[in-house]
């Protein structure tokens, strides 16, 4: 199991059976782990999502930190779902992207859904879709579900950012 995603479960199940913050040691953490970046954590039941949160700009000091933060709003935060509940604690299945710093695209030909996520912003709202999703297959589709995420009108001035992510599950 790749150290991101037994921190996403550690944290998870911590947070659920005893209500306690999984404390993550900078000291105890392989370099790579100690840089900064974006990380989303998806959770799955049976192959159904149960939740997913994420930040592609990062709040904490480092990945693994980042990584926590998130696999306990996933579990608990997401308005999709109710809280995940301790007897579902052994059926769900984990996934940790860390993704790179979005960039500005002129347009929807420089985007392609297998290899690139897409945050679209028009004003104040803004909607992201990680890359590589199920069902997904032109970047119009990607585009469009990241609107309607972020309650973007079809027909409203919009910038396009792309990313790209490291998936460990």
């Amino acid at each position: 199991m790749h150290p991101l995603v037994k921190i996403a479960k550690d944290a998870v199940e911590l947070y659920i059976k005893e209500g306690r913050t999984l404390q993550v040691s900078d000291d105890s953490l392989p370099g790579e782990l100690k840089r900064k970046g974006g990380v989303f954590v998806c959770l799955k039941i049976g192959g159904g999502l149960r939740g997913c949160i994420g930040t592609y700009n990062p709040t904490e000091s480092n990945i693994a930190r980042e990584t926590a933060k998130n696999a306990v709003a996933a579990a608990t935060c997401d308005p999709r779902f109710m809280c995940v509940r301790p007897e579902e604690l052994d059926n769900i299945e984990y996934t940790v992207d860390v993704l790179t710093s979005p960039e500005p695209v002129s347009g929807i030909e420089d985007l392609d859904p297998k290899r690139y996520g897409v945050i679209v912003q028009s004003g104040l709202r803004r909607g992201l879709l990680l890359p590589d999703i199920e069902g997904v297959n032109s970047a119009e589709e990607q585009v469009s579900i990241a609107m309607q995420k972020a309650g973007i009108l079809p027909g409203a001035k919009t910038k396009l950012f792309r990313f790209e992510v490291e998936r460990y599950k």
